[in-house]
C-alpha cells in the first residue's frame, strides 16, 4: 500500500516540474480581475471562474481545496491560447519643465499572444480523504511598448517600455470528508513570480527612485514565497452546496533588482483573498453557480500606494514609495451548466469586478492597465470511453476603459483601455 501510494506521489511530483517548465517558456499573459485570473481549469474558466461551491476537478484547490474530497482520482491538463490588446492615449500637449508630461498620441502593447499551460492531479487515499496538487499562474502586469513612453524626451535612455511579470502557484492538497456531504481541505501555497522593467530611466534621472540602479533594465528578477488557502464545501439543503474559501497573504523575498522601484525595498508580496460560493441544481441534469470573490490589492503596499503624495512626499522603493494605487477588488461570477447526454455538458457564465485603477492612478498603469470589468464565457467537454475527457473554452473580456488626468502635467488626459480572448483546450483522465 505503502509503495502504490509512493509511485502515486512521485508521478505528480514529476509531472509538476514538467509543467513548471512549461510555464517559465510560456511566459505571462492574464490581467483579468486586475492580475487575478478569471478561471483556473478549462471547466471553471466556461463558468467564468464559479466553482467555490462547485468542484469540477483537479484544479478545484485554486478556488476552494475542500472541493477536492469530491472530484475523485483524476489528472487534469490544460493549455491556453490567451490575447490581451491594451493601448493608451495620451492627449493635451507636454507642459514645461519641471511638470512630466508624455508624448501625445496611442500607442499599442506589441505583445499580444500568450500560451498559459495548468495542471491537476487528485487521489482519494480512502473513500474520507484525498492528497492532491494544483498547479497554475497568474500575471498580468505584461506589456511592451516601442516607444520611450517615459523617456522620449531623452533619447540617451532606453526606448522600449514595460513590464514583465508571471506569478505560478503549487498548492498540494490535504482534503477529508466531515461527513458524506459536507468536507473541509487546506493546501500550503507555494509560489514563485518572475518580474522585469524596462524604459523608467528618467524617474532615476530626475531624483523619485531611492536607488536608481535598482530601479530598470536590470532583466529578470525572481522571487518565492509561501502562504496557504483553507476551504469548506457542504451540502446545506437537497441539491444546494455552499463553499467558502480564504487564502492568506503570500509572503514573497524581495525583488532585488527592482529595491528602487517597488514599495519596501522591492516587496511584492500576493494579496490576500477570499471566496464564497453557492450551486444548485433544479434538476439533475442542469446546475447553477454563483460566487463572489475579495482580492485585497490595496494592502500590498507595492500594489496598493497611490502614486501622489508617495512620490513626491518619499522615494521609489521606500517604505512610502509609489505604486500603482490598485483598490481591492469584488467579483460577482454566474455559471451555468447543461449535461444533454451522458457524454455532452455545456457550461456558460458571467462575471463582473469593478476594475481596481482610480482615474488618479493612470500614469504607472499604462505599464499594467488591469481595466477589465466584464468576462463572458462558454465551454463544452465530451466524455471519452467513460474515464477521459476533453475540454474546450471560450472568454471574451469585454472592452474597457478608464481616463484621467496625468497627475505630473494635469495639461494631458491618459486613457487606458484592454479587451481580450481566450480559448482553452484541457484533458482529463479519470482513474
Amino acid at each position: 500500500m505503502k509503495q502504490k501510494y509512493l509511485k502515486v506521489f512521485r508521478s505528480i511530483f514529476v509531472s509538476s516540474f514538467v509543467i513548471i517548465a512549461m510555464l517559465c517558456l510560456a511566459g505571462p499573459g492574464y490581467a483579468t480581475n486586475g492580475y487575478f485570473a478569471h478561471g483556473y481549469s478549462a471547466k471553471n474558466k466556461a463558468l467564468a471562474g464559479a466553482g467555490t461551491a462547485l468542484p469540477l476537478d483537479s484544479l478545484a484547490a485554486a478556488t476552494n481545496p475542500a472541493g477536492m474530497v469530491f472530484v475523485g482520482n483524476r489528472v487534469d491538463l490544460g493549455l491556453s491560447l490567451f490575447n490581451p490588446n491594451r493601448e493608451y492615449t495620451v492627449v493635451g500637449t507636454q507642459s514645461p519643465a519641471p511638470a512630466f508630461g508624455l508624448a501625445p498620441g496611442t500607442v499599442e502593447s506589441d505583445s499580444k499572444w500568450f500560451l498559459i499551460p495548468s495542471l491537476g492531479a487528485n487521489r482519494m487515499m480512502t473513500d474520507d480523504y484525498s492528497l492532491g496538487v494544483s498547479i497554475f499562474g497568474n500575471g498580468g502586469m505584461n506589456t511592451d511598448y516601442d516607444t520611450g513612453t517615459f523617456n522620449y524626451v531623452n533619447t540617451s535612455l532606453p526606448q522600449e517600455t514595460g513590464v514583465d511579470l508571471m506569478q505560478l502557484f503549487i498548492v498540494p492538497t490535504y482534503a477529508r470528508k466531515i461527513t458524506s456531504k459536507h468536507g473541509f481541505g487546506v493546501s500550503p501555497v507555494l509560489a514563485y513570480q518572475s518580474f522585469k522593467v524596462d524604459g523608467l530611466g528618467i524617474l532615476g534621472a530626475q531624483g523619485f527612485s531611492g536607488n536608481s540602479s535598482k530601479l530598470t533594465n536590470n532583466g529578470h528578477d525572481h522571487s518565492f514565497g509561501y502562504g496557504a488557502r483553507i476551504g469548506y464545501l457542504g451540502e446545506i439543503l437537497p441539491d444546494l452546496y455552499l463553499g467558502a474559501s480564504y487564502q492568506t497573504e503570500i509572503n514573497m523575498s524581495r525583488f532585488k533588482d527592482y529595491e528602487g522601484l517597488f514599495a519596501e525595498q522591492g516587496e511584492f508580496d500576493i494579496p490576500q483573498n477570499w471566496s464564497a460560493g453557492i450551486a444548485y441544481s433544479p434538476m439533475t441534469s442542469l446546475t447553477l453557480a454563483f460566487d463572489v470573490q475579495k482580492i485585497y490589492y490595496s494592502e500590498v503596499a507595492s500594489v496598493g500606494n497611490t502614486l501622489q503624495p508617495n512620490l513626491t512626499a518619499s522615494r521609489l522603493g521606500e517604505d512610502s514609495g509609489a505604486g500603482f494605487g490598485w483598490e481591492d477588488m469584488t467579483v460577482y461570477k454566474l455559471g451555468v451548466q447543461w449535461q444533454s447526454d451522458d457524454e455532452w455538458t455545456w457550461r456558460a457564465g458571467y462575471s463582473y469586478g469593478e476594475q481596481p485603477i482610480r482615474d488618479s492612478e493612470v500614469l504607472l498603469n499604462i505599464l499594467a492597465p488591469g481595466v477589465i470589468e466584464q468576462h463572458v464565457t462558454a465551454g463544452v467537454t465530451k466524455t471519452i470511453g467513460g474515464n477521459q475527457e476533453v475540454t474546450f473554452t471560450a472568454m471574451h473580456a469585454l472592452s474597457n476603459d478608464v481616463s484621467g488626468p496625468n497627475p505630473l502635467d494635469p495639461a494631458q488626459t491618459i486613457e487606458l483601455k484592454m479587451d481580450q480572448w481566450e480559448f482553452t483546450a484541457g484533458y482529463a483522465w479519470k482513474f
